[in-house]
């Protein structure tokens, strides 16, 4: 577990890095995608037209109405074959700005984490959002074979994580009560990125045992500004 967990800390802003970077939102704005409609239909694309919906049960901890406000019309703009064409040339601008493509270990690290991400592809069962990127072709270029197989380890995760919570009772916002409990994200971006106002953050540790089952060490402070993300 350690070394897989060293491993993630290691790969995953490879992957995560396509939802800060200029380079997405200059190519999603350029095909009529404003606000968080880049973020939401460029992870979805992969579906197709997935609908506020599909978006909503698969992302798990994102307020509805964000979520439908972002979507709603946004396949009216373009097509989930052009998010997805944009959304793997920005990855390749931002990976190649960083100079991934220049780095010595590149092929080694490559092989390694598409032989994890071709593994994981064998076992697609309950894990819809990773098995719809898994459906998706390999890039050619070496680099962007390197983020594909780790967007994918990121899917596979994740929908491990919304499978964990839905089994214990967990809900989106709970789950993000559960993360802001570790400290490791700060609250305010998560609060804000998630869309969860204060009165419905606040309203949620009162009645939830869950924290105090999974042996938190502090009372979260979400109703004073904290929350953290299940995926």
């Amino acid at each position: 577990m350690k070394t897989a967990r060293a491993a993630w800390r290691r790969l995953e802003p490879l992957h995560a890095m396509i939802y800060f970077v200029p380079e997405g939102r200059r190519r999603y704005r350029d095909l009529g995608l404003s606000g968080r409609a880049g973020y939401f239909t460029s992870r979805s694309a992969a579906f197709g037209r997935a609908s506020a919906e599909l978006v909503i049960s698969t992302f798990y901890n994102f307020n509805p109405g964000l979520v439908r406000q972002a979507v709603d019309g946004a396949w009216d703009a373009t097509t989930p074959q052009q998010v997805l064409e944009a959304r793997y040339a920005a990855a390749g601008e931002a990976l190649r700005r960083a100079g991934i493509h220049e780095l010595p270990a590149l092929d080694e690290v490559l092989a390694l984490t598409r032989r994890a991400a071709e593994a994981a592809c064998e076992h697609p069962q309950g894990r819809p959002l990773f098995a719809a990127h898994a459906a998706l072709p390999w890039p050619e270029e070496p680099m962007l074979q390197l983020w594909h197989a780790q967007t994918l380890l990121r899917e596979f995760r994740g929908d491990g994580h919304v499978a964990c919570l839905l089994s214990e009772g967990v809900g989106g916002l709970e789950s993000l009560i559960l993360h802001a409990a570790t400290g490791d994200v700060p609250v305010e971006f998560l609060k804000k990125s998630r869309a969860w106002p204060d009165e419905e953050c606040s309203a949620v540790p009162a009645s939830m045992s869950t924290a105090q089952s999974l042996n938190a060490s502090s009372p979260c402070p979400i109703g004073s500004g904290t929350s953290r993300p299940g995926r």
